[in-house]
């Protein structure tokens, strides 16, 4: 386990962990952050796996955790990325530097926790990854969000993101207390898929939507019925995009594993060791050699 510097290919220097040996893993997978969320967030599961013989990399976009620029500490004015720099730029570079770190027949895997979920079509070399596991997916769409959060994201996306991205030339969210430091590309780019049905497919345009459609990766939802923000027809419309790939769909209750919450964050807690973790390791050994 360690700490890794790497970098995209536009010469941006990211900061990850690796957990477990890659030269002697059954398989490796690659944690895909949600907006706004840092890699030690995945600290717990990402050592669960490890222990049992997977390598685990971690990693954060651009502007973010590890991988916030020293200058940029107290602003992220004038960082130049939006969510297709963190897809293209970033996750394709994390991908790139796990896929070397293991043999070729090495399976990879993806985990992707709510926008780590909704980007893979956009990650050029997604083709080395042989399952796909999703977690709190769902489109981001503002009329169809749980029920709790539309005031909340109506507030958000009509008053407060505007004029903060005018006031600071970013998205100050750890200042306001909303989703943490954001790029103004990114929450720019993010407000108007929220803003749109069909979501970051949406304002990709023809040629994303058909590369979401062309994929046929095997995966693995699990949403849950308590999530804050994600309702179950986000997750449906989500996961419709990926429309040529075998999905398994899990909608969970926390009652079903007895627990009080889940949400949209809960399922990297510790706590979940014993009954939401071991589904993802069970169906990944189901899907591939692992």
């Amino acid at each position: 386990m360690g700490s890794i510097v790497f970098q995209a290919a536009d010469g941006f220097t990211l900061h990850g962990q690796l957990y477990g040996d890659p030269g002697a893993c059954h398989s490796a997978l690659l944690i895909v952050p949600a907006m706004g969320v840092p890699q030690r967030f995945y600290a717990a599961f990402a050592e669960w796996r490890a222990a049992q013989g997977h390598a685990v990399f971690t990693f954060d976009y651009r502007g973010m955790g590890a991988s916030r620029p020293a200058q940029m500490k107290h602003s992220l004015r004038g960082l130049g990325a939006d969510i297709n720099t963190w897809a293209e730029q970033d996750t394709s570079a994390a991908l790139a530097w796990l896929d070397a770190q293991v043999s070729r027949q090495t399976p990879i895997h993806w985990l992707g926790h709510s926008l780590g979920g909704q980007i893979f079509g956009m990650v050029p070399n997604r083709d080395r990854v042989s399952c796909v596991v999703t977690i709190g997916v769902g489109t981001g769409y503002w009329l169809r969000n749980a029920a709790k959060a539309r005031a909340y994201v109506w507030w958000l996306w009509f008053v407060m993101a505007p004029l903060a991205m005018r006031l600071y030339g970013y998205f100050p969210g750890k200042r306001l207390r909303k989703v943490g430091d954001l790029p103004l590309g990114v929450m720019a780019q993010w407000r108007r898929a929220c803003l749109n049905r069909d979501y970051l497919v949406g304002v990709g345009g023809e040629k994303m939507r058909s590369d979401y459609a062309a994929i046929t990766t095997p995966m693995l939802s699990l949403s849950f019925t308590d999530d804050e923000y994600m309702s179950a027809r986000n997750t449906t419309d989500m996961h419709a995009f990926y429309a040529s790939a075998p999905r398994d769909m899990r909608r969970i209750a926390p009652q079903d594993v007895g627990a009080k919450r889940i949400g949209h964050f809960g399922f990297f807690r510790q706590r979940f060791a014993p009954t939401l973790w071991p589904q993802v390791s069970q169906w990944l050994a189901l899907h591939t050699s692992a």
